[in-house]
């Protein structure tokens, strides 16, 4: 009883933990670490025993482990090999042989209680190399810097980073081994790893695929998770049987299981767990520390934190100049890696177990390495503050990039600009230029402006977040503005330039789904589409097309649905919000053209002759959507003759329309009345 009010005790601080680091737009993590600082024996003391959790913050090493083998493919290692294994190789071992270095020389002057041989060094060397992947991955992605020169040696660091991990399990306690044992013992240590990886990886394959079918087959939920519960563990088993550590075991099933169609489901399926384990350890690793030896000695973990982050900064920030980096980048890379994370902390715990480092050290190292990740949300939010004040040809390369999409649209008028010119960015760019209409495709990929390129787009390096880059794009001789960015914090971003810009601007949103679509709306949004919404639509049309409906009743249909009956979807399918923002359900959903919300316009007529291909043609004009097209008909002339406006009356070819309405709404019932859209 007492092991289970110790975990439902630490699950309640926890939890108010979290949220007060949420609150203040900090990672989890760090709210972890503060929350097992606190109630450890070392601080407040209400908990003196960690035993209780110590298996489940062990298990949350093993499916953190998991994951990352899930997402180890060998194609993926390919294709970044420059930058996985060329940058983050040269980063990892670089950090460790110059701290063996500094190591060996620091213990002509530390006291005798103090120094450590070379082994302890090296290790000291592979905690301090590793940098924290959640913490920096998560910041990248709410700074939307993923897809950037920085971003991509970030991201392959980081993951050669997770790599190195797995040896490093395996070399750590070989190294605790003293004498002359130590060869015979890492020697045996890598064989007994090599045979294990061989036989599970060689003749595991297989099996795994057939197990996992075997599974799916049976179409339980509960009987999936089950089974991914026992592979993980019991690959975990085996390799400790094998006198090998738990993590690589679920390191190889995660990499078994990513070779098969199953990869995306147990992802799905595994990481709620993932993340509430890992969290127990996190909680533990700060229980851990010593606040005391802290206090007592402020100075020595002042020194290594100084000595971490700066001399990590120097190694990344030179080391990414030398493979070809412009001096901008490597400082943005240096900044965003130089401090140690979660792996640092697994290879900390595991040195510390094996009797690697000095206890006071191992206190020092650990009070550092937390300070470190504590500090990398404000290092990265003034990281180009920084990198502007420190490096000048940055100004240079920013006004080059403006400079030349300037001179790019200086002679455009009414064209599109795409924003983001990815698939759906290409596809809609291929539409455009179909229909003779003329468009700028802007985008921060360089891989996705060359391939636009090729296939003879016109598009742009650009940041199309920044107001320099809109203004030279083009925005206030613009037609239109088309966001096709997934990510509603983009367009909000947009939408908020644009008001100063050019507020007048139709600017169209492309989401995944309507979470954000009040906001967007109000940011000044003239057509919000919910791709899963719309999709659900068109599955809709094509059925009661399927089933004998008439198109132009099916039309109608579609219309009405687009203007109110979203709500029914979204009782029945309201996703979690993954950016932290709340929902709710508008009155009205403004998607794809049908339907349109615009700045207050001048009302105007306009006459429009009915064509023979109209699918209103021999219809009842009471089929007409004038409610979804926001327009009414205040006239029908035929043959020169003003007709009644009745419901029953029948539509004839050459028939005028006189619609009364908004500019745009007008001009979009002209085009749906002869199905030009």
């Amino acid at each position: 009883m007492e092991g289970l009010s110790l975990i439902v005790a630490l699950l309640a601080i926890a939890v108010l933990g979290v949220v007060a680091f949420r609150l203040v737009h900090l990672p989890p993590i760090l709210g972890y670490l503060t929350v097992g600082v606190a109630i450890g024996p070392h601080a407040f003391g209400l908990f003196h025993d960690s035993e209780a959790t110590a298996h489940l913050a062990e298990f949350g090493i093993v499916f953190l482990m998991f994951t990352i083998g899930l997402e180890f493919s060998l194609p993926k290692l390919k294709s970044m090999r420059r930058v996985v294994l060329g940058l983050g190789g040269a980063q990892v071992g670089g950090t460790m042989a110059v701290m063996v270095l500094v190591g060996l020389a620091l213990n002509w002057f530390l006291p005798a209680d103090l120094q450590m041989g070379w082994q302890s060094w090296l290790v000291l060397g592979g905690v301090l190399a590793m940098s924290s992947t959640a913490i920096v991955m998560k910041t990248l992605t709410e700074r939307l810097e993923l897809d950037t020169a920085h971003g991509r040696n970030i991201f392959g660091i980081l993951l050669f980073q997770d790599l190195a991990v797995v040896p490093l399990l395996i070399l750590i306690p070989a190294l605790a081994q003293t004498g002359d044992s130590l060869a015979w013992l890492l020697g045996l240590g890598l064989l007994k790893a090599a045979v294990v990886l061989a036989l599970l990886l060689g003749l595991g394959q297989k099996p795994m695929h057939a197990w996992l079918t075997l599974v799916a087959k049976r179409r339980s939920q509960e009987l999936f998770m089950l089974n991914l519960f026992l592979m993980t563990l019991g690959f975990a088993l085996l390799t400790e049987v094998a006198g090998l550590s738990l993590a690589l075991g679920a390191f190889v099933a995660g990499m078994l299981i990513s070779e098969t169609e199953f990869k995306l489901q147990v992802e799905e399926d595994i990481l709620p767990f993932k993340d509430i384990l890992l969290g127990f350890f996190f909680v533990t690793m700060g229980m851990l520390l010593d606040l005391g030896v802290v206090f007592a000695h402020p100075l020595a973990v002042l020194l290594i934190l100084f000595v971490l982050v700066l001399g990590k900064f120097v190694i990344i920030t030179t080391l990414t100049y030398v493979f070809g980096s412009n001096s901008a980048v490597s400082l943005r890379t240096g900044i965003a890696v130089a401090q140690t994370g979660e792996f640092g902390l697994v290879l900390l715990s595991l040195a510390l177990q094996n009797k690697m480092l000095n206890d006071a050290i191992g206190q020092w190292v650990l009070a550092a390495v937390l300070i470190s990740m504590f500090l990398t949300p404000f290092m990265l939010a003034h990281a180009d503050r920084l990198v502007l004040r420190f490096t000048r040809s940055e100004w240079l390369i920013q006004s080059l990039q403006l400079t030349t999409l300037a001179s790019h649209t200086i002679e455009a008028k009414d064209h599109v600009i795409i924003a983001g010119f990815g698939r759906s960015g290409n596809d809609l760019g291929k539409l455009l230029g179909g229909q003779a209409i003329a468009y700028m495709g802007i985008d921060s990929n360089p891989e996705s402006v060359q391939k636009g390129i090729l296939q003879g787009h016109d598009v742009v390096y650009g940041d199309i977040t920044r107001k320099d880059s809109l203004l030279a794009a083009g925005a206030v001789r613009a037609r239109a503005l088309v966001i096709t960015y997934v990510d509603p914090r983009i367009a909000l971003h947009v939408l908020h330039h644009m008001k100063s810009i050019n507020p007048s601007l139709p600017v169209i949103v492309r989401t995944l789904d309507d979470t954000y679509l009040e906001q967007l709306q109000a940011a000044g949004a003239v057509a919000v589409v919910p791709e899963i919404l719309e999709g659900s639509l068109v599955l809709a049309t094509q059925t009661m097309m399927t089933a004998g409906m008439s198109p132009p009743d099916v039309l109608n249909f579609v219309a009405e649905q687009r203007r109110g009956r979203y709500d029914l979807l979204r009782e029945h399918f309201e996703s979690d919000d993954p950016f932290g923002a709340s929902s709710s359900t508008p009155e009205t959903v403004l998607a794809s053209a049908p339907t349109r919300r615009a700045p207050p316009q001048q009302t105007q007529s306009l006459d429009v002759v009915l064509r023979d291909e109209s699918l209103w043609t021999d219809q009842a004009f009471e089929t007409l959507p004038l409610t979804a097209w926001r327009v009414s008909v205040t006239a029908i002339v035929r043959a020169g003759v003003s007709m009644p406006i009745d419901d029953d009356l029948a539509l004839l070819e050459h028939d005028v329309l006189t619609f009364t309405g908004s500019t745009i709404d007008v001009e979009h019932a002209k085009q749906a009345l002869n199905g030009e859209v």
